[in-house]
């Protein structure tokens, strides 16, 4: 009898090792569809970074990550989706500088961006374009400028919706050149570009992704870049600090998860994204399309969109705009 009660102790005992060393169910992470929302416009920049990542981590990952477009309201509209899901890390958003441009922006949003997302990881880096269309006179930033002071009030720039940087990139402009133009906010700027082409509108700065893909097929003509220096993949295009001297705005893609995901599933995803930037063949795709990798740990992200957030903050007071 004793015999038999020193083996149940043990088998009991094995029995609880295992358990105990049991991973939480999280560690499985992901075993069903991943969804990210993104808040432009299918065939935009965001929705071009999107899929190629949202590619390499199905494969990867072994679930699909399906891309999600929810526009309206510069990006809003997917990070309130993003931000009332269950933090389980099935519903992630895709961060761009609109999220950090339309915590100042916007006067009465439903969530405080900074309070209700975790951080997950960072993609890369670009930089946004001036394009005009191929009937627009100025032939350089500085036409530009001089056409502008010369029709105050005539000529007016697309944007891929209020808040987003394509958006605030031209109000930086306006400020720091004392140009009069008028703002047309559309869902996108994919939508954006066939009022463009046919002069409707003029010009927008626009992500650099879609706005070479645009100059590329000689629909629209670039002026400038809206880094501080020339961007690597466009060498030949002048920054426009090189005429309006202090002249900056550099995005930033990345994800984030709502408040309160687990952290072992943002190590996980975090891990994932580090691995993608590394493959040489998804690094080629983004810096085809003008993206720069840019890695980070979750808590470095989270201080990127902090530092955005304060610096746009400085930039929507100083043009003196709001969107209620």
């Amino acid at each position: 009898m004793l015999r038999i009660l020193r083996k149940s102790v043990f088998g009991f005992a094995v029995l609880l090792g295992l358990f105990s060393s049991t991973p939480p169910a999280s560690a499985a992470y992901p075993d069903r569809p991943v969804h990210w929302l993104i808040g432009f416009s299918p065939g935009g920049p965001v929705d071009i970074v999107a899929r190629i990542m949202a590619q390499w981590l199905s494969e990867r990952l072994g679930q699909q990550f399906i891309v999600e477009n929810r526009t309206g309201s510069g990006g809003n509209i997917a990070a309130a989706a993003a931000i009332n899901a269950p933090p389980d890390g099935y519903t992630l958003l895709f961060v761009a500088p609109n999220n950090a441009i339309s915590t100042s922006l916007y006067k009465k949003l439903p969530f405080d961006f900074l309070r209700d997302t975790t951080p997950v990881a960072s993609i890369m880096q670009l930089t946004n374009m001036l394009v005009v269309s191929n009937a627009f006179p100025p032939k350089s930033v500085q036409e530009f400028i001089d056409f502008c002071k010369a029709n105050p009030g005539k000529i007016s720039y697309a944007s891929s919706g209020n808040g987003t940087s394509v958006h605030m990139s031209a109000e930086l402009f306006k400020v720091m050149t004392k140009c009069d133009m008028v703002h047309v906010p559309y869902r996108g700027s994919a939508v954006a570009f066939p009022d463009i082409i046919s002069n409707k509108v003029q010009l927008i700065f626009d992500n650099l992704p879609s706005a070479m893909e645009q100059v590329k097929g000689g629909n629209v003509r670039a002026l400038g870049v809206t880094s501080p220096q020339r961007w690597p993949s466009v060498p030949d295009v002048p920054a426009i600090a090189e005429t309006v001297p202090g002249f900056e705005s550099v995005g930033f893609y990345g994800i984030s998860a709502p408040k309160g995901t687990p952290p072992e599933v943002i190590e996980i995803l975090n891990k994932a994204v580090g691995e993608a930037l590394k493959d040489p063949k998804l690094v080629a795709k983004l810096k085809d399309v003008g993206g720069l990798p840019k890695p980070m740990a979750p808590a470095e992200f989270g201080k990127l969109v902090a530092d955005e957030t304060e610096k746009w903050r400085k930039v929507v007071e100083f043009a003196g705009v709001s969107v209620d």
